[in-house]
């Protein structure tokens, strides 16, 4: 017997980067020279410093046993002074912090605790999927918020409808732009007024080349209606590893904890432990990873620029949001010349929502030779 897909699984749109994954594999099976430039995912280890604070932990038989949910105390406040540091935020450890196994599953999950059946939530377009997907499976009204270039990418906060809950996140993914403390203190006007709970997710706050990113937090009464993710995956190159963060409304880290101890069982010890030894380290590997990611954005954004594809640097993330050339009809038609000509894997902008056609997303996770060949074999496309 065929088991057959849930409503709530078939309102889904395919992930994204579970096919652009299937075609780059059908292409390396074919013996092809691929240069993934699609997914995220940062190219760089991990410093050793965390390893090494790993492997010890790993050897110690206390934490081979089901963590605490709410974490380890010793990583809730290595967050509180962290956040403190970064922004001059004060948090509690106990109420307001609460760890995630990767904030993916965080974002995700939060629909669950705080939306009831046709209640609405926003949704800015283009976006990381998993905002679209965590509030249909909660039942949620999803409305868009397109994100236009003439805007600066920032949804119009004169347009925003009433909801229960928002999604933000700069800097953005996909479309790497920034939002200052002037745009986020009419946010929190704005969702005051209406009484609607900001998530927002700052995974990429350390990955910048020019000014600092703000946090949400930072504006004055935004805690009273704020939750915010934040990762060590883009900061500190742990994406496999799996941990992150929710930490600001008490009510909202409340609802979200609710919902994940009927869920999962905590994150390992061992790399809670290792992400206090991340997080309490100085800003050297940060620094470096910066320097790296902009010397190739450069290589990357300067070498198309010159091809005759005029395309704007970001200031922060490592994706690349580019205009179609002229020549294509569609974000799908140049990803798949890219990789059927170019061998090159990028998102087609689509991907993200609507409002993302006509825009391809390539990521700067390779080292600057590979970008460099890319750039040559991109010149065949345009």
């Amino acid at each position: 017997m065929k088991a057959e897909f849930s409503d709530r699984l078939k309102k889904l749109p395919p992930y994204l980067f579970v096919e652009i994954d299937k075609a780059k594999r059908r292409a390396v099976s074919e013996g092809r020279d691929i240069i993934d430039l699609g997914i995220g995912d940062p190219d760089l280890a991990t410093p050793d410093f965390i390893i090494e604070a790993m492997n010890t932990a790993m050897r110690d038989k206390e934490n081979h046993h089901y963590a605490l949910d709410a974490g380890l105390p010793q990583l809730r406040q290595a967050i509180a002074k962290w956040y403190k540091k970064r922004f001059g935020v004060v948090l509690n450890p106990d109420k307001e912090i609460y760890p995630l196994i990767g904030s993916k599953e965080g974002i995700a999950h939060l629909p669950l605790g705080l939306i009831n059946p046709g209640d609405k939530v926003l949704i800015p377009d283009p976006c990381y999927p998993p905002y679209r997907s965590g509030s249909i499976f909660a039942g949620a009204g999803v409305i868009t918020m397109p994100l236009l270039e003439d805007n600066g990418f920032l949804p119009d906060l004169k347009a925003i409808k009433d909801a229960k809950l928002m999604f933000l996140n700069y800097p953005n993914n996909p479309t790497a732009s920034c939002a200052g403390r002037g745009y986020y203190k009419d946010v929190v006007k704005i969702a005051s007024k209406k009484g609607i709970i900001i998530a927002s997710d700052l995974a990429y706050s350390e990955l910048y080349y020019e000014e600092k990113p703000v946090s949400m937090l930072e504006i004055e009464g935004a805690k009273e209606m704020t939750i915010e993710f934040h990762s060590l995956s883009k900061t500190f190159n742990m994406t496999g590893w799996r941990i992150g963060w929710a930490c600001g409304n008490e009510s909202a880290i409340a609802a979200l904890a609710k919902v994940k101890t009927n869920i999962d069982s905590g994150v390992f010890q061992a790399i809670q432990i290792a992400a206090v030894a991340a997080l309490e380290s100085d800003e050297s590997s940060a620094d470096g990873m910066r320097s790296t990611y902009k010397q190739r954005r450069d290589v990357l954004i300067d070498g198309l620029n010159n091809a005759g594809w005029p395309i704007e640097k970001p200031k922060a993330t490592f994706y690349m949001w580019a205009n179609l050339p002229k020549k294509y009809k569609s974000s799908i038609e140049m990803a798949k010349a890219l990789l059927d000509v170019a061998d090159i894997v990028a998102t087609p902008g689509v991907g993200f929502g609507q409002c993302g056609e006509g825009y391809i997303r390539m990521a700067f996770t390779r080292p600057k030779d590979r970008l460099s060949e890319a750039v040559n074999r991109i010149k065949k496309v345009l």
